[in-house]
Order: C-alpha cells, then sequence, then structure tokens
C-alpha cells in the first residue's frame, strides 16, 4: 500500500526539533476542537432543518416557520467555530509556490508572520463584534418573522474569534521558536 509523504511524515515520531504545544496550546488546541464540533454539529442540525422546511414547503406547504433567519444567524456563528482550529492544525490556506524551496527557517518565519496577522485580524474582529452585538441588544432589535434578538447571534461570534486571536498569537510564538532552532510545528 502506498502513502502520501505527508501521511509518513505525520505518523513520524517527533524528530529532537519538533516544537510541540505546551499546556496552554493544548488547552487551547481542544476548546478550538470543542468549538469546532459544535459548530458542526450546528450546521448538521441546519441542514436537517433545511431538509425539513423544504419537505414540508413541497409536500404540505408548510415550511419552517423563519427557515432562512435560523439559517443565517446559526451559520453565522457555526463559521466562526472553526478559524481557530484549522488555524491551529495548520489548515488554513497557504500559497507556497515562491517558497516551495526556501530555508525551513524562512518559511517559519513568513509562517510567523501570517500567524501574527491571524491574531491580530481574531482580536479586531472579536472586539468590533462584541461592540457590534452590544449596539444591536441596546437597539432591541429583532428578526422579522421570529422576533428573536439579532445580538445573540452575532455575541455568539465572538468566542470563535476570540480563540482565532489566541491561535493565531500562540502559533506565531511557536513559529518563531522553529525559525531560530529549526525543526518543524505540530500540535
Amino acid at each position: 500500500m502506498h502513502t502520501h509523504p505527508a501521511d509518513d511524515a505525520a505518523a513520524a515520531p517527533p524528530g529532537p526539533h519538533t516544537h510541540r504545544f505546551g499546556p496552554f496550546g493544548r488547552a487551547l488546541h481542544a476548546a478550538s476542537k470543542a468549538l469546532a464540533a459544535l459548530g458542526g454539529l450546528a450546521f448538521v442540525a441546519l441542514v436537517a432543518m433545511s431538509l425539513i422546511s423544504i419537505v414540508g414547503r413541497k409536500l404540505a406547504a408548510m415550511p419552517v416557520p423563519g427557515d432562512m433567519e435560523v439559517l443565517m444567524m446559526v451559520a453565522a456563528a457555526a463559521s466562526a467555530a472553526f478559524f481557530a482550529f484549522c488555524h491551529l492544525e495548520g489548515g488554513d490556506v497557504k500559497v507556497d509556490f515562491f517558497t516551495a524551496h526556501a530555508r525551513p527557517g524562512v518559511i517559519h518565519g513568513l509562517d510567523a508572520l501570517g500567524s501574527l496577522l491571524v491574531g491580530l485580524f481574531g482580536a479586531l474582529i472579536a472586539w468590533r463584534t462584541g461592540v457590534g452585538a452590544a449596539a444591536l441588544r441596546e437597539a432591541g432589535e429583532t428578526s422579522a418573522i421570529l422576533g428573536w434578538p439579532v445580538w445573540v447571534a452575532q455575541a455568539a461570534m465572538v468566542p470563535g474569534f476570540v480563540l482565532m486571536a489566541a491561535a493565531g498569537l500562540y502559533m506565531c510564538g511557536l513559529h518563531l521558536r522553529a525559525a531560530r532552532s529549526g525543526g518543524e510545528v505540530r500540535p
């Protein structure tokens, strides 16, 4: 059976210069994984609700009331739940055409810069989303059909962005250490 070289590297025991997550990183990884799992469950529930609504609309002219409102509100919060876990796992999009033959230290330096930007962006979005949720709460804005408070959906995005900020800053530090001493970064 032939395996992909990346699969072999992932299965291989860590080398002497493998930079593993410390206690904070492991806790951050566990929290991010749990939040991503909740986001996944939310999307599964949205698919089920949408299916029930579509079938109900077609067969009995009885869709789920406010299905589009529920979809928009829950999908926004669920989407924010994946960013931190994706970044900690190295699953975000990288264009490595120009760095394919660069030294590992250079690649780790660029990954550190990218992670710093992810961290700063996550912090900015968490802050502004929180401020926006507070303004919506103060205004008392509700959804048109169900009358749900809109601020709740926006506030539900904040934990995902806070974890994204923490993940970006943590990975920045880990990649900076790897840039100085060599090796690889693994959860």
